[in-house]
């Protein structure tokens, strides 16, 4: 009779998988995706090695799974709030929100998820995490373009060149510091968003309302 697991085993297995992904995305706000690597991740876990490895063969299979999860993460929440809005100009206006103020609340996995250098044969992985955001982006674009809302340009372009302002902007190397500060990264979120939207061909979108207070998350 084959051996069937238990609900409280696979219950036990997949908290120490969460734990797992969560010990690495720990260490790549910390220190960046080169930080993520077996042995601190088996540590930062409180578990062995080789227990990790049952998991993930090999560093590029963690850090592939890390990136997976986090890009869902950010999906959900761009949709939620897209979602919230009245129309597809509100609903983009929210998406390029609220990715911007879940960047700059923590910035350094933002960074490592975006644009931090990696090593050659990770560089395809973590790419699929901006081609996610990227490819949301465009969708949301295309529809306020269907709806009137835009003139009609390069949807896939356009988004691209988005998210490289923003990343730039808030979390790259020459970014502002906020220092910790809600108002000033409140600040800067709006004012980002705000030159984004103009980017697209908004030039009032403040009069619009389109940009409201924005509620930023201690950690996303």
């Amino acid at each position: 009779m084959p051996y069937r697991r238990t609900e409280q085993v696979v219950r036990k297995l997949n908290a120490r998988h969460d734990a797992i992904l969560a010990a690495a995305r720990a260490l790549a706000a910390e220190g960046g995706i080169g930080s993520v690597q077996i042995a601190p991740v088996a540590e930062r876990a409180g578990i062995a090695a080789g227990t990790v490895y049952r998991y993930f063969p090999a560093k590029i299979d963690l850090i592939a799974a890390l990136v997976a999860v986090q890009a869902e993460t950010e999906m959900a929440a761009l949709d939620r709030a897209a979602e919230a809005a009245p129309g597809p100009l509100s609903a983009l206006a929210a998406a390029i929100a609220t990715f911007a103020a879940r960047a700059v609340a923590n910035p350094r996995l933002a960074f490592a998820l975006m644009a931090a250098p990696v090593e050659a044969d990770l560089a395809p992985v973590r790419a699929s995490f901006r081609q996610t955001i990227a490819a949301a982006f465009a969708q949301r674009i295309r529809r306020a373009i269907a709806a009137g809302h835009l003139a009609e340009q390069d949807a896939a372009l356009a988004s691209v060149t988005l998210i490289g302002g923003l990343i730039e902007g808030l979390v790259g190397p020459l970014a502002p510091i906020a220092n910790g500060d809600p108002a000033t990264r409140r600040a800067q979120v709006q004012m980002l968003t705000l030159f984004m939207l103009r980017g697209l061909g908004i030039i009032d979108a403040r009069a619009r309302g389109l940009v409201v207070q924005i509620a930023l998350p201690r950690e996303c």
